[in-house]
């Protein structure tokens, strides 16, 4: 009997070592297949994940072809940026950004000039330069006014084209709300900061542009970025709207396109405003639009409209 039951112990516990060995062994197996499966922890060789932070520039529609074209070409060449670019006037677009409620402000006025925007917070990136200029009907028979003649038109002094040698025909004025850069310019540089009378008015460059080109007798003013040949630019006092008289000064009525943002940019909006000002872009992009490289200019002016030679 002792010797039965030594043989039963021994079996015992060689079965007991046996299932204590099996059982070590599993987890080694799963912990192998987790490695398999778990992604390999990042480096620091590895480049860091892209800022998706939306940018929204909102504002000037003077500025807006070159904006949404820019946009659109930096967005192509970094997937994971988002930048969306809305109109509505430079006083829209310098209020929303003192607020904080848009990324970037357009505006073709420095933000000094408007009221109750607090213009130390904003830092001003000029991209170019746009001039604006009196465009009308094609069909009005004049393509050249003297400055008081256009003082006259758009406060209603004159009312028929032909009391300026064009033809028989009612004038019918084409004005840009109050909040609208282009007004501002046009108004101030070209009309001596006299004040429009009551008119069609329209929020979008764009719309005017259509409202002109399909009413007789119509004009209104647009930045060089909106010309076509749907309407008329009129010369002002014999010199032509383009850019090797306005980068002297000779054709006055101008503006730089201002990009504000509320402190120094940083992220993707930095990135993007860099983009606008490279060679890529100003080279090309800007002057295919109508607009003027800032660099061109030969000239500078102040928030109070003062002109001095570079």
């Amino acid at each position: 009997m002792k010797k039965l039951l030594s043989i039963f112990a021994g079996m015992l516990t060689a079965g007991l070592l046996l299932t204590g060995c099996g059982q070590s062994a599993a987890p080694t197996s799963q912990s192998s297949d987790n490695n398999q499966s778990t992604p390999p922890a990042a480096t620091s060789e590895q480049p860091a994940a892209a800022d998706n932070t939306p940018i929204l520039a909102v504002g000037s529609t003077a500025l807006q072809p070159l904006a949404e074209q820019a946009a659109k070409d930096f967005m192509a060449q970094n997937p994971g940026v988002q930048i969306q670019v809305q109109g509505g006037g430079s006083g829209t677009g310098l209020s929303q950004v003192a607020t904080g409620a848009a990324t970037i402000g357009n505006s073709d006025i420095f933000a000094e000039e408007k009221q109750g925007v607090p213009a130390a917070e904003l830092v001003d990136h000029k991209v170019s330069v746009v001039g604006m200029a009196a465009v009308a009907n094609p069909g009005v028979g004049v393509d050249n006014l003297t400055k008081q003649q256009l003082i006259d038109i758009f406060t209603g002094k004159i009312t028929n084209w032909k009391d300026v040698g064009g033809a028989d025909q009612k004038i019918t004025l084409v004005n840009r709300p109050k909040s609208s850069g282009t007004r501002a310019t046009f108004v101030k540089f070209a009309l001596d900061g006299k004040d429009e009378a009551e008119g069609i008015t329209e929020d979008s460059s764009g719309t005017v542009r259509k409202i002109i080109a399909e009413t007789p007798g119509a004009v209104g003013y647009l930045a060089l970025s909106y010309l076509d040949d749907s309407v008329k630019a009129l010369k002002l006092d014999g010199v032509e709207a383009k850019p090797e008289t306005i980068v002297t000064n000779e054709y006055p009525v101008w503006a730089y396109e201002h990009m504000y943002t509320k402190g120094e940019p940083t992220g993707n909006t930095k990135a993007f405003l860099e983009y606008i000002m490279s060679d890529e872009v100003q080279k090309n992009v800007v002057t295919k639009l109508g607009f003027i490289p800032a660099t061109e200019m030969k000239v500078e002016r102040d928030a109070n409209g003062n002109v001095t030679k570079k």
